[in-house]
């Protein structure tokens, strides 16, 4: 995404303890990506991770996604 070649990357796997993401998601941020859990708050707050290019790419994640996460 930082290099424009992907719009958005989701994951629900936990990412707290791995390196492998960290590296990707601070590019992504520092790129401007908009960066949260699965539910849209702060990365590791809640399951997975939303990655996206813009805030309407992430929006439109978010409403794909949320009615399928667990209460």
């Amino acid at each position: 995404m930082a290099a424009g070649r992907r719009t958005a990357y989701v994951t629900d796997g936990n990412l707290r303890d791995s390196v492998h993401f960290a590296a990707g998601l601070a590019l992504c941020r520092a790129a401007g990506c908009v960066v949260t859990d699965l539910r849209g708050g702060p990365l590791y707050s809640g399951p997975g991770v939303i990655a996206a290019a813009d805030e309407k790419s992430h929006a439109i994640l978010l409403e794909l996604i949320g009615p399928h996460l667990p209460n």
